[in-house]
């Protein structure tokens, strides 16, 4: 299918129904539904290449070739926005591991479609992140954020999965996420699938508190010659460069680079960070279907970045602490391949596999890091009313670190296997009215041995356009090699030599457990609102704290096991269609953490930040609006509400996109972030000595070309 992203029109091709699809002779619907794999690759990284020498370059080299194609372009009439019932019926993969309806499914789920990221006018996947309900996103600095769902939040928060195109890209070094590398073309993001809440049944360990999968494009679905390119007060220059081209009637394939260079962000005091960020990225994929039954995708990309960062480090000498101000270098790369067989149209067997390769020096820290990962699965109807699918899976991981005063490991080089295997049957029981889904997770890992993830869920269709679904699910967390094998010296606030204040990791580590009680409500009233409420409570045991091994004031601290608590809310989200040119979406989300310390521990610190580390409310508007004369007029108001541990005011911020399409195949925009303050904090660090900042008012212009 060719297809583009046509500016003003706001579409990708799931936005397109099926029967209006199958009336065209020129497009044909394949393969919109599969999950898309996306991986990554390394790349030396020149320090800051000029990003209009990057665009200019590589628009002469293609410029011969796409002279020789006919142009890539769908007329407006073809594509047309998502309308609010079309919503309710996107297909997602994230709660099933197989296509089923967003409103059908028994999680609650949050859809993030290719027309909510062009709309918005974000450069990066955490600020599209922002659009989520229930999602907790922070930024720290210029090139680190802070991201959660349902509380924990941290910048190495570590009870949620995320994942590329079902690739997990989480590190066992601290069982999170280093935001910075997480990264692709903004147009080839298909849709973003956020499951709140437990998903260890399916995808394992560290799905504690949630899921993301980034979903993006095909090869087929990428046709054609995209150039976009940027600049402004804090986006300082970037600009994205993707071909794609048909080489058989069954083969596609497609290539890309992106290179973007950030300004620093400032201090309290309104001094520089000294925290810019550039980074060069670039890829292929290429999309192979034989025959109807066969298809398969071989992919791989590479990306390597500079970022500034000052330190507070210690030293050894009076007053034993100092500043450095350095760079991160990081670097990383992955070859991903996945078959499909489908034996009949509810009968699927997967094979998917990939390599990869991630690099991080910085003055404080080093790391090499090689991960396999191999998975099978299978799913098929068993009689009319199950539906079954089971798997397994084997990841190997190997970690060389470069030890330094401040951080250090013992050992320094290891490597970590995972086994895992699961099964989940979903039972009719009333057709079209009433289901269950019951399934575990098996999984044996190094730290702490085999870990079983059960989950059950019902979902109820009463009719009358209305879904009630209910769940209890058990999760867990395993350690990571920080919680076993770190050995952290802070640079002390007072004249204290190193050694007084370490903390030293703990290679007895439990798992942290959560049973999870969740019930949700949708429904669609009339065909242009959509309302949608999930109320959760959190029960969890053995969460992390770091006890100290002597009394007083000062003293060295060890990783432990001595907190426990209970986390509940709710988190409700509204659609509607005002006018067929008027769109307004809000969600609002309350939070509330209790943390309980067990007899004998002692750790309030750690206690503290896990009740008041995340917002106990936070609220978002947005409105979409389309003007004449091709023009879009877009804007967010959102508010987050303060934090306690760290301290962080509220804040109140806008944000607003002005589009015009002058052509089918052209678009210019301006975008304006934060626009209520020019700055205001979001988080501040924790463990390593990095600075506090706060993130500043942004404008920046794109244009965007196809041919």
């Amino acid at each position: 299918m060719l297809f583009l992203f046509l500016p003003g029109t706001a579409c990708s091709n799931e936005f397109l129904r099926r029967d209006a699809i199958a009336e065209t002779e020129e497009f044909q619907l394949a393969g919109s539904d599969a999950q898309i794999l996306q991986s990554r690759g390394y790349l030396t990284l020149m320090r800051r290449p000029p990003a209009f020498c990057i665009a200019v370059t590589a628009v002469f080299a293609f410029a011969n070739i796409v002279r020789a194609q006919e142009p890539a372009y769908v007329p407006p009439s073809t594509l047309k926005k998502l309308s609010v019932e079309q919503l309710v019926d996107v297909d997602v993969t994230s709660v099933s591991k197989y296509p089923e309806k967003s409103s059908e499914a028994a999680a609650a789920i949050a859809v993030l479609t290719q027309e909510d990221i062009e709309r918005a006018g974000v450069t990066n996947i955490p600020d599209a992140l922002r659009l989520i309900p229930g999602l907790d996103v922070a930024q720290v600095d210029a090139h680190t954020w802070a991201i959660s769902s349902r509380g924990f939040n941290d910048i190495y928060a570590n009870k949620l999965l995320v994942m590329i195109d079902g690739r997990t890209v989480y590190t066992p070094l601290f069982s999170g996420v280093f935001w910075d590398v997480q990264d692709t073309m903004m147009e080839d993001i298909d849709r973003i699938e956020v499951v709140r809440g437990p998903g260890a049944t399916l995808w394992g360990a560290n799905a504690v508190n949630g899921v993301i999968n980034i979903i993006t494009k095909s090869a087929r679905d990428t046709q054609g010659l995209l150039i976009t390119a940027g600049a402004g007060t804090e986006e300082i220059g970037f600009t994205s460069i993707r071909y794609g081209v048909k080489l058989t009637d069954d083969a596609f394939l497609k290539i890309y680079t992106k290179y973007f260079d950030r300004d620093s962000t400032v201090r309290p005091n309104d001094s520089d960070a000294h925290d810019s960020w550039d980074m060069l990225r670039g890829g292929f994929r290429f999309d192979w279907q034989s025959n109807p039954e066969n298809a398969f995708t071989f992919q791989g990309d590479i990306y390597g970045g500079d970022q500034d960062e000052l330190y507070h480090v210690p030293t050894t000498t009076f007053p034993f602490a100092g500043r450095n101000s350095g760079t991160d270098n990081v670097a990383g790369g992955n070859l991903l391949g996945r078959w499909s067989h489908t034996f009949a149209p509810d009968n699927e067997l997967t094979l998917q596999a990939y390599y990869d390769r991630t690099e991080r020096v910085s003055p404080v820290f080093g790391e090499n890091r090689d991960t396999g990962d191999v998975d099978l699965q299978y799913r098929f109807d068993w009689g009319e009313r199950q539906k079954i699918i089971l798997g397994g899976g084997f990841r190997a991981t190997h970690a060389s670190i470069d030890n330094s005063l401040n951080i250090s490991f013992f050992p320094n080089d290891r490597t970590l296997k995972l086994y895992s295997a699961f099964l989940q049957d979903e039972i009719t029981l009333v057709p079209e009215t009433l289901r269950v889904t019951v399934g575990s997770k098996f999984e044996h890992n190094d730290f702490t041995g085999f870990e079983i993830q059960p989950s059950a869920r019902a979902l109820w269709t009463p009719g009358h356009a209305q879904t009630i679904w209910g769940s209890i699910s058990r999760a867990v967390r395993t350690p990571s090699e920080a919680e076993s094998d770190i050995r952290i010296n802070p640079a002390p606030p007072v004249p204290i030599p190193p050694g007084l204040l370490t903390i030293i990791g703990n290679p007895d580590m439990e798992s942290e457990k959560l049973i999870a009680y969740e019930l949700g409500y949708r429904i669609q009233p009339i065909s242009q609102l959509r309302l949608d409420a999930t109320a959760f409570y959190n029960v969890y045991d053995d969460l992390r704290s770091l006890e100290p091994l002597v009394p007083g004031p000062v003293s060295p601290t060890r990783v432990a096991n001595k907190l426990f608590g209970e986390t509940y809310g709710t988190e409700i989200s509204a659609t509607a269609q005002v006018l067929s040119q008027w769109r307004v979406e809000a969600a609002y989300t309350y939070f509330e953490a209790q943390i309980h310390r067990e007899e004998g521990g002692a750790d309030s610190r750690s206690e503290a930040a896990a009740e008041g580390g995340s917002p106990h409310n936070q609220f978002f508007i947005r409105s979409l609006v389309d003007l004449p004369w091709n023009l879009h007029f877009d804007s967010t108001l959102r508010y987050v509400d303060d934090l306690r541990m760290p301290r962080v005011p509220s804040y109140v911020t806008a944000d607003v996109r002005l589009a015009w399409s002058p052509r089918n195949n052209l678009e210019f925009s301006v975008v304006g972030r934060n626009l209520f303050d020019d700055r205001h904090p979001e988080f501040a660090p924790t463990f390593v000595g990095t600075q506090r900042t706060e993130v500043e008012r942004s404008v920046y212009a794109t244009v965007v070309w196809r041919y």
